[in-house]
């Protein structure tokens, strides 16, 4: 079955769900575009119902973003929406950025032509989905643009914590591309990335990444 995404007036029924990470996916997108607010307790009952779901999977499907960060679990209140302090975010921005300076280095090295060819890809979609404006499809591609590369890397501890960061981050980035001015900003980064990478230039590349993390607090930091 198809993810079907919340953009577009808010929640829609699930059909035919078997699996549940296809309720994660609906859940992780209602928190990412702010349906469900950070502080705000998850209610079990109502949106089972609304997907068309048994309480199993609904449960199953809050475990696997309470891993990703996005939830936390509590006895007397149940799942509540993870909520970031100002110093969470600059802090884990601030790691993520170094990680990310470490991964443009080593991927200009150790990607294959075939591997940077797929992010090039994956940035131009990006550029397609930015010239519409269609500004959820264009974040999924930035995160997987941003996923990628770490895996492209050669590292898999350098992976492994890019991804738990970035995954507790969803909302934080998300939220650093409203308005025009600030995500012309942070494509024109990319730009510069895309450029670095045909070039396999790994500390331009890096150094690149670095500024698009440290940017992104300034992008977020009066939001929070």
């Amino acid at each position: 079955m198809q993810d079907q995404g919340v953009g577009t007036g808010g929640p829609v029924a699930i059909k035919n769900l078997s699996l549940h990470d296809q309720v994660a996916n609906q859940i992780r997108d209602m928190i990412i575009e702010g349906y469900l607010e950070p502080g705000v307790r998850i209610d079990e009952v109502a949106l089972a119902n609304q997907f068309g779901v048994s309480r199993t999977p609904f449960r199953e499907a809050l475990r696997t973003l309470a891993a990703e960060g996005l939830v936390v679990s509590q006895r007397s209140k149940g799942s509540i929406v993870r909520k970031l302090t100002s110093e969470d975010v600059q802090g884990m921005l601030e790691f993520l950025a170094h990680i990310e300076l470490l991964a443009g280095q080593l991927v200009c090295e150790r990607a294959t032509d075939e591997q940077i060819s797929d992010l090039l890809s994956l940035h131009e979609q990006m550029l397609t989905c930015w010239r519409a404006r269609e500004r959820m499809p264009y974040y999924k591609l930035n995160q997987e643009f941003h996923s990628r590369l770490s895996q492209y890397s050669g590292n898999a501890a350098l992976s492994e914590t890019q991804a738990n960061l970035q995954a507790r981050l969803k909302r934080i980035r998300f939220m650093g591309n409203r308005g025009v001015e600030v995500w012309d900003d942070a494509v024109a980064e990319h730009k510069e990335m895309a450029e670095a990478l045909k070039a396999r230039d790994g500390e331009r590349l890096g150094q690149t990444m670095r500024k698009h993390l440290a940017n992104s607090w300034l992008r977020v930091r009066d939001r929070l």
